[in-house]
């Protein structure tokens, strides 16, 4: 088994600076900011959230804090987001390795959820943050979509609701078959449905995040299936 956090998220009031696990806001460096840039474009990437590299889920390894970005511009639209060698995602691990362009930005794009406009006729984005509550649990070495694994109607929906959790840790329950970063051993750090968050992230249709963490803790990678 996989101990995990299953995760509820609390919009925060006011800035959050400690080094703890949170969405949006501006990211608090555990070192020198590392701030990662689109390839496409050259331009910072947004800060989706940071995550707490605790011993409990992840045991002893060498880094403490990562950080998730994404590509993301209104205006000119990129490519490759889904692909963790395409240069438009980021997982920054500190202290450990990066081998893609940063700047020591402190601050940068960041989350948004979209609401009404004043209007009430469209939709606009608005910067937010989120704290989180966590919740222990455990997954299975493996999650298989089985036919007969999952006969019964409450198995079938006890393995779909895996596709759906946000959680750190565990194992990942991918909606289009197993797919890992190349190279090392590498361990669930976070999944994100984008269906049943309390912001925007652009995953397609409905799509699912996935970043990983290399067995040694020094190195992150990201990838997301869409429906």
């Amino acid at each position: 088994m996989r101990p995990k956090y299953s995760l509820i998220f609390h919009e925060a009031q006011q800035p959050v600076t400690q080094l703890i696990t949170k969405f949006g806001g501006q990211p608090t460096w555990l070192t020198i900011p590392q701030w990662p840039l689109s390839r496409a474009t050259g331009i910072p990437m947004r800060f989706i959230g940071q995550i707490a590299l605790g011993p409990e889920i992840f045991g002893h390894i060498a880094g403490r804090m990562a950080y998730l970005f994404l590509t993301d511009d209104e205006e000119i639209f990129v490519d490759n987001t889904f692909d963790p060698e395409g240069g438009e995602n980021a997982v920054i691990i500190q202290p450990g390795i990066c081998e893609i362009p940063t700047q020591p930005l402190a601050t940068g794009p960041t989350l948004y959820k979209m609401v009404n406009a004043p209007s009430g006729m469209t939709l606009i984005p608005v910067s937010c943050e989120f704290t989180v509550a966590v919740s222990p649990g455990e997954d299975p070495d493996v999650i298989v979509e089985d036919e007969h694994a999952h006969a019964t109607d409450e198995a079938w929906k006890a393995f779909t609701a895996q596709g759906e959790e946000i959680k750190i840790g565990g194992t990942p329950a991918f909606v289009q078959g197993p797919e890992f970063p190349e190279g090392t051993n590498w361990q669930l750090l976070l999944q994100l449905d984008s269906a049943n968050l309390p912001f925007y992230v652009n995953f397609g249709d409905a799509g699912v995040g996935y970043a990983f963490l290399s067995e040694d803790g020094t190195r992150g990678k990201f990838l997301w299936q869409g429906l």
